[in-house]
């Protein structure tokens, strides 16, 4: 009885998952010794948040740079995270100070990561006020802003934030993963919390939970040295390490951001809600790509009394999961390195 209860109160916190919703960081199961402490904005983690900003034109908003590494050439508002600030208010001033507008965020567009010291949060902005930054308001921020036609010759500071306005333009078009923005919530770390999904070729679908206290959603804190992502890695080798390797992991996307800035130095850190698939490794084929053994019914057994399989039953639950999945309706996060 009391598993059917954890059971269906999991089920729950994948539905407000999927929503877009979060839920409070009350433990990590996968604590590696690398990133044991808790991190501080700019000492061991930097944000840093961009936007892409169109007219009715199409056009975009760029800066031209004041830095004297990259003098008067232009790109994207952006810059890093300052103590205190969620991600919005940093966005925020980002573009007042750089650009001269007030804005609002639509939705985050895109998550990129060089491991858990350095994320960036890419958002598709409007604009709601200010005016554009002219030469004559050139100051320490940006020399001035423009809006690009994307075809005229301009000196950019780099070619990184062409996928960028490409993604922009295209959400623009027809919206390919819901309306995300993050959720004001504390973590200490920087952490992924894995919906770590296993399907069959009946549909059945299965989510692997970790058991203490009781049965939740695992998450593991990052580790310096890999991608964010990886933390979804050292959660399954826990469960499984001997059949590990046979299977293929894959962070799909991002559901949720969590962070807090009012509380610098102690909550500094995110935690990316996530949605992984497992499929098995590099099943035998013949020569016209059939199978040659059918798929398996079941994910892997589970070695660690910690962790197990939980079967979705609720129907609609699944049903989401897998249209997710399938069409890829999911907030991408890309690591650079």
């Amino acid at each position: 009885m009391q598993v059917e209860v954890e059971e269906k109160e999991v089920e729950e916190q994948m539905g407000r998952l999927l929503s877009g919703e979060g839920l409070e960081v009350t433990l990590l199961d996968v604590i590696p010794e690398l990133a044991r402490p808790p991190v501080v904005l700019k000492k061991t983690v930097s944000y840093i948040v961009c936007a892409v900003i169109f007219n009715d034109k199409e056009e975009v908003l760029m800066v031209q740079e004041a830095k004297q590494e990259c003098y008067k050439q232009w790109y994207l508002p952006a810059g890093r995270m300052e103590e205190g600030e969620s991600i919005v208010q940093a966005l925020r001033r980002e573009v007042k100070e750089e650009a001269g507008f007030d804005c609002q965020p639509i939705t985050l567009l895109l998550i990129q990561e060089q491991g858990p010291q350095w994320i960036r949060f890419i958002f598709l902005v409007k604009v709601t006020g200010g005016s554009l930054k002219t030469p004559q308001d050139a100051d320490q921020e940006s020399l001035q802003a423009a809006w690009w036609d994307r075809t005229s010759p301009l000196s950019l500071r780099g070619r990184d934030i062409l996928p960028l306005i490409d993604a922009g333009l295209k959400y623009r078009q027809s919206a390919w993963h819901p309306t995300t923005m993050p959720i004001d919530m504390p973590c200490q770390h920087v952490a992924q919390r894995i919906i770590m999904t296993f399907t069959n070729s009946q549909q059945e679908l299965w989510v692997l939970l970790a058991t203490a206290p009781s049965a939740h959603l695992p998450a593991a804190a990052a580790v310096k040295t890999h991608t964010v992502t990886w933390a979804a890695s050292m959660v399954l080798q826990e469960a499984t390490p001997s059949r590990y390797h046979d299977y293929d992991l894959s962070t799909l996307g991002v559901l949720g951001v969590q962070h807090t800035g009012r509380q610098p130095g102690k909550a500094d850190g995110v935690c990316l809600n996530t949605l992984v698939s497992l499929v098995e490794d590099r099943p035998q084929r013949n020569e016209d790509g059939e199978r040659l053994e059918p798929a398996e019914s079941a994910p892997p057994p589970l070695e660690n009394p910690r962790y197990r399989w939980h079967r979705v039953r609720n129907d609609a639950l699944r049903q989401n999961i897998l249209e997710r999945i399938k069409k890829k309706s999911i907030l991408p996060v890309n690591s650079l390195y």
